[in-house]
């Protein structure tokens, strides 16, 4: 998804100063149009009697959408990077605001439908917005701060709602404030980028089709199988810790220990994972996961749900980047094509993911048993990662550089 752009900026700006309006950009999309259902989620279902099962198909809405933008922008490349991104960041704040003033599932849905296809479409337009040109010093350290953006946009979004709910408000008020800091977060997005050279469109490919490795598909299975494990805790996580201690001032702080674990693992990653194999990276970092949603679901207790929040927050953009990079790295020429099937396939997974909730809920599961099964299969999809052979192995071709980067010259962002 990501392409060269020409750029002008000043050698002396560092990493950070170049990527800050991206990192805006992704906490407005991700932060707010994909997951500001997760900490009001407690609330709406509280006031408008929502169950488990309702609050799966609202999720599973937004996730729809974020495949169906995602798929589009596969069909119909974006050409003008500019226009798309403001439109985008601009829909995202709207249909966050609008969640109020429509009632019922049918509404909601719809909702957040369109603003998964908006996030979708931002978070294309920031990939392909590289901070730094193509072989920069920087430009690992300034890709590190962009994606950081949506664990700080998540953090941002659960300290909003926890300081709300402390005061009473309810979920109206917490849409309403969430549609108001995405609206700030773009706004101040848009200044910085307006600054910066313009993206160059991505050329259509000239050459015939490379064709994928054999383990491309039982790759993109195991990334499935983590869209699936991860979205179900970090749907319900507050509602989980709310379901331990009802008072809104500590439930509340789950979901931004969640978001700050994820920033922080962007910026620590590249350090962690110095010299070893992409799918060893993924299969500890996907262990550790299944490790804090079991001891949610065994242990009842708010340093549990603290636990899982550190850990399922952590670890789920370490698998993004280490997923990404092993399916591109063993794919060789037909890296983009194959960075297109994990992406299909971790979408696909975070759809499923909440339906099989609201399926088990049905047969009277709770959340610690849908926890439990979701642990055991992120387990499961860990040690079979194991099995799988790519023709890359070995030669240090899978290994994690210095800079989160493979050894080889080439250098790549990941998409979520």
């Amino acid at each position: 998804m990501s392409t060269p752009v020409t750029s002008s900026v000043p050698d002396s700006r560092s990493p950070a100063a170049l990527a800050w309006p991206a990192a805006l950009a992704l906490a407005a999309a991700m932060g707010i149009g994909r997951f500001a259902f997760t900490p009001v989620w407690p609330s709406m279902a509280q006031e408008a009697g929502l169950s488990l099962a309702q609050g799966g198909w609202l999720a599973s809405a937004n996730y729809a959408g974020y495949l169906l933008g995602a798929l589009a922008a596969i069909a119909w490349p974006i050409r003008r990077l500019r226009g798309a991104l403001a439109a985008s960041l601009l829909a995202v704040a709207l249909l966050t605001l609008a969640m109020p003033f429509w009632h019922g599932m049918a509404a909601w849905c719809a909702l957040r439908l369109a603003a998964g296809y908006a996030s979708a479409s931002a978070f294309i337009c920031v990939a392909a917005w590289r901070p730094a040109p193509a072989g920069d010093p920087r430009e690992a350290g300034a890709s590190a701060v962009t994606y950081a953006g949506v664990g700080a946009g998540i953090a941002l979004t659960g300290l909003a709602c926890l300081a709300l709910a402390a005061r009473g408000a309810r979920a109206d008020t917490l849409w309403i404030a969430l549609g108001g800091l995405a609206l700030a977060l773009s706004a101040a997005a848009w200044t910085g980028l307006r600054r910066q050279a313009a993206p160059v469109p991505p050329r259509a490919a000239t050459a015939p089709a490379a064709g994928l490795p054999p383990a491309m598909p039982r790759l993109a299975l195991h990334y499935g199988v983590f869209g699936v494990g991860y979205i179900v805790p970090a749907t319900f996580l507050p509602a989980m810790a709310k379901e331990t201690i009802p008072d809104p001032a500590v439930f509340g702080w789950a979901w931004p220990l969640f978001g700050l674990a994820a920033a922080i693992s962007c910026l620590l990653v590249p350090r962690l994972g110095r010299g070893r194999d992409d799918r060893q990276v993924w299969r500890g970092a996907q262990a550790l996961m299944a490790l804090g949603m079991l001891a949610v679901a065994i242990w009842h207790h708010i340093a549990a749900v603290i636990l899982a929040a550190v850990l399922v927050g952590g670890t789920f953009m370490v698998i993004t980047q280490a997923g990404m990079l092993a399916a591109r790295r063993g794919a060789g020429a037909a890296a983009p094509r194959a960075a297109a099937i994990m992406t299909a396939a971790f979408a696909a997974g975070q759809i499923l993911g909440p339906l099989l909730a609201s399926w088990a809920a049905g047969w009277g599961a709770g959340l610690p048993q849908v926890l439990g099964g979701s642990a055991a299969l992120l387990a499961l999809s860990a040690w079979r990662l194991g099995k799988i052979t790519t023709d890359v192995e070995g030669a240090g071709h899978n290994a994690i550089g210095p800079q989160g980067c493979s050894t080889r010259k080439q250098k790549e962002e990941f998409p979520a």
